[in-house]
């Protein structure tokens, strides 16, 4: 690599958008026309979908039972932590483009293409896995006569994909598409309405169940579980712990959605207070309706029983309730319909966001005079999404997507670090540390008030040594049961990690932090966002090999893309370059 090259490398990885308060994005090409209501209703509908119909009883039934509460429990904790964070990215940056926006802001171009690449595969595969459960429900319901047809006469002999090519799913996804494309104002309607709807469904669910509750459902003996049935061991928690860590990282797929709020900062009408406000107000929402729909579901119905395409429908047929059972089959149209809009909304917008500032290519920065709308970038994003949800099956889809919002959220979260702790002085002081006195420096024994060269270097450590820290930590506890030959050596190298992870947040909130004032602040830092990279990197490593050889491959591609467009095509660095010329120039 030349000397040259070294240069342009480096500035790639550190050059920063710069972003102006009060600056239009997109020069006014993107319209300001949701408010308060239309995000809570967005985020709140495109949540609430497949986790209520599908996701409850598919937990419940294969990994946690009746504790899939907790497993909902635990992943909105999970997701709070980092909403919290993305709260406070939305009144600091608010524009389109999400976590993609705000990593370039306040780390560097490089890091945020890898963050927003991301971003497009977790829409991507998140709107094929809905469009997939969309599918499945109505096969279902109907019998399952798609299902025969294709594995009668086009079945698919291919262990890493689904069992046969799902058209319907394909069909929805597209649908729902142009509808999107078709303008916000629109869609944001259609939202709000089928959103109504499904909350009176959820409220009718939620009464019927406290009627027809059954506590004996959370305490069946391991005897009564029918021969040949995987109960586990009965009772409350019938798969244990594990079942309830594994279930958490199953049931956090269904939260994934919130987010889009934070794509939605050129279209909102005072995003700065609407944005964190939705955010915060959503999350509460959603993570209050699982856990109601999973007590309800678990004590009507017993958990090794449930149904994995349509459990509340075929519940209430068992419990000879068809009229209740047609009107919450009616709710789930709406709901997953819903979440289909939710879920493909964002994802043109950040194609627009990373095109508009050259990164990706030009054509799906394009927002069409008519709609307003970016709609190349939805056609596109509708056609991918339609194509991976008719060879792949719905298991893998939520692991895919998974996996790509566990990244994304814990970005977020070191990004809150690096700028809470950010050296904001105009004349920065060289670092020369003094190895006889860097541990008087990394503790702040002088208690320092204001962050400087030296405390920004110390937390930029620590932050690396905690996630580095939490890798190890998370992977060893994963792999105590799985190879017990080498227990003791896990053990030992949990115990380490552990302690190296106190220690690091103990010196990190010995640190002076930046004294600012934005509409809303994460509290307790840096113990939350902490918790949250901790969280976040945990719940990765419960997913199987194949996703992070399929999450792997991904990235490659990313990569190739950047180096052969995205770093020669930077809008940054062609303003840099203009503004280097000029100097030049002038001398």
């Amino acid at each position: 690599m030349t000397e040259n090259n070294k240069i342009r490398l480096k500035d790639a990885l550190m050059r920063k958008k710069i972003y102006l308060d009060g600056e239009e994005a997109s020069n006014g090409k993107l319209k300001r026309t949701l408010n308060l209501f239309d995000l809570i209703f967005l985020a709140t509908g495109g949540t609430l979908g497949s986790g209520v119909y599908v996701l409850a009883g598919v937990v419940a039934k294969t990994f946690a039972g009746p504790a899939v509460i907790l497993s909902f429990i635990l992943a909105a904790i999970v997701s709070s932590f980092a909403g919290l964070c993305y709260a406070e990215f939305a009144g600091r940056v608010p524009k389109a483009g999400s976590a993609y926006i705000y990593t370039y802001v306040a780390v560097g171009e490089f890091p945020a293409f890898i963050i927003g690449w991301n971003l497009i595969i977790e829409h991507i595969i998140g709107v094929a896995s809905i469009g997939k459960a969309t599918s499945n429900y109505f096969d279902s319901l109907l019998g399952y006569p798609q299902k025969k047809f294709m594995l009668e006469h086009l079945p698919i002999h291919v262990s890493f994909l689904g069992e046969y090519p799902d058209v319907a799913s394909f069909i929805f996804i597209m649908m729902l598409t142009m509808v999107v494309a078709w303008g916000v104002r629109e869609s944001a309607l259609a939202n709000n309405i089928l959103t109504s709807l499904n909350l009176l469904v959820i409220f009718t669910v939620v009464a019927t169940g406290c009627y027809f509750a059954d506590l004996s459902n959370w305490n069946v003996k391991k005897s009564d579980i029918p021969p040949g049935v995987n109960g586990g061991e009965g009772g409350f928690f019938p798969f244990g712990w594990p079942g309830v860590i594994a279930g958490s990282a199953k049931c956090f797929y269904g939260f994934i959605g919130f987010d889009t709020i934070a794509t939605t900062g050129d279209e909102t009408k005072n995003p700065k207070r609407n944005i964190p406000l939705a955010l915060i107000i959503s999350l509460i929402s959603i993570t209050t309706v699982y856990v109601s729909v999973a007590i309800v579901m678990t004590l009507m119905w017993p958990y090794y029983d449930q149904d994995s395409s349509a459990p509340l429908p075929i519940i209430y047929d068992h419990l000879g309730m068809p009229l209740i059972k047609y009107f919450i089959s009616g709710g789930a149209i709406f709901a997953l319909t819903t979440t289909l809009i939710g879920a493909i909304f964002p994802l043109p917008r950040i194609l627009y966001a990373m095109s508009s500032d050259g990164l990706l290519f030009k054509i799906l920065s394009k927002v069409n005079k008519t709609t307003k709308t970016p709609f190349i970038s939805s056609v596109i994003c509708g056609i991918l999404s339609g194509f991976l949800a008719i060879i792949f099956n719905l298991e893998q889809l939520i692991d895919m997507a998974s996996i790509g919002t566990f990244q994304a959220y814990t970005i977020v979260c070191i990004c809150v670090l690096m700028l809470r702790y950010k050296d904001n002085s105009e004349s920065k002081e060289p670092i020369n540390i003094n190895w006889r006195n860097a541990l008087k420096l990394c503790c702040n024994l002088s208690n320092v008030k204001v962050p400087n060269s030296y405390t920004q270097y110390f937390a930029r450590a620590f932050i690396f040594i905690f996630v580095c820290a939490t890798c190890i930590l998370s992977f060893s506890l994963m792999n105590l049961d799985t190879y017990q030959s080498i227990r003791y050596i896990l053990v030992a190298t949990s115990l380490i990690s552990a302690i190296v992870l106190l220690l690091t947040l103990l010196l990190f909130s010995r640190l002076p932090k930046v004294t600012e004032s934005i509409y809303f602040k994460v509290p307790c830092v840096p113990l939350i966002p902490c918790l949250s990279i901790f969280l976040n990197i945990y719940l990765m490593m419960v997913l199987d090999y194949k996703t992070w050889i399929r999450f792997f491959v991904w990235i490659a591609l990313g990569l190739l893309i950047y180096s052969f467009y995205g770093i020669n095509h930077s809008l940054e660095a062609i303003k840099r370059k203009e503004l280097n010329e000029n100097r030049q120039t002038k001398l």
